[in-house]
């Protein structure tokens, strides 16, 4: 798994402020937030079906 430190943090937040500049980090974040949180809703969602596949 991925596991990133402060100084690896504090690294791709000054990149993303050079890149994306300060007005459109908030929206950025906003947007791969909404992602995350449907990516894990459809990984429970196909959890929940595998197990009750198994069930039956």
């Amino acid at each position: 798994m991925l596991r990133l430190g402060a100084g690896e943090l504090i690294v791709l937040l000054i990149i993303f402020l050079v890149v994306f500049g300060p007005s459109k980090l908030p929206a950025i974040g906003r947007t791969i937030g909404n992602a995350l949180g449907e990516f894990k809703k459809a990984a429970k969602g196909m959890e929940a079906g595998q197990e009750s596949e198994q069930e039956s």
